[in-house]
């Protein structure tokens, strides 16, 4: 009789092993799964990347604010609320307040950012007024949104000669000197 039980006990272990360890069935829901943040919708990017409609109740947001330096130089720098820079080689997958920037000057990307400034180089923004946009991205590649509207800002950069111009800023601020041009801040926030 012992050698049945040893049998059955044996038969039993193997039906645990195939049926309950590792399948998923039976574990709590949620459990080893990561839950996507927002809803994707149809509306895509200029590249196509989709928009993923963020938190409403914690949306990320994002400000802009552009100076010029005196050799033609501009240094950007973001405000970002609800919102946190991913490093590099982080995952590709969307985490809710997380990613990357894009920077735009007149719907040309000029730099990915992982960081809330940056410096663009003398002769990045030529003469005349310019659009520069900062529009917010999900890890996984998608455009975040809210209300189906890309979370982005833009400020005009108007840059001049290089012969000293006065200038104001969108703020009423003192504008440049050294002919780089006008700054523009702008928090869409």
């Amino acid at each position: 009789m012992t050698c049945t039980r040893r049998v059955l006990a044996a038969l039993a272990v193997c039906l645990v092993l195939t049926t309950g360890c590792g399948s998923g069935e039976g574990a709590e829901p949620g459990a080893g799964e990561s839950s996507t943040p927002g809803r994707l919708l149809t509306a895509t990017d200029e590249e196509g990347r989709r928009y993923r409609e963020a938190d409403p109740g914690r949306p990320p947001r994002v400000g802009i604010e552009i100076k010029p330096g005196a050799d033609g130089d501009w240094d950007v720098r973001l405000t970002v609320r609800d919102f946190r820079f991913s490093s590099p080689g982080t995952p590709q997958r969307a985490v809710d307040g997380q990613g990357v920037a894009h920077l735009y000057v007149d719907g040309a990307l000029v730099a990915r950012l992982r960081a809330p400034r940056h410096h663009l180089p003398p002769g990045s923004i030529s003469r005349g007024t310019h659009q520069v946009t900062v529009r917010l991205y999900a890890d996984d590649d998608t455009v975040w949104a809210l209300d189906g509207k890309p979370v982005e800002s833009t400020a005009d950069v108007t840059a001049s000669d290089v012969e000293a111009t006065e200038g104001a800023g969108a703020n009423g601020g003192a504008g440049a000197t050294g002919g780089a041009g006008a700054a523009q801040t702008v928090d869409d926030g």
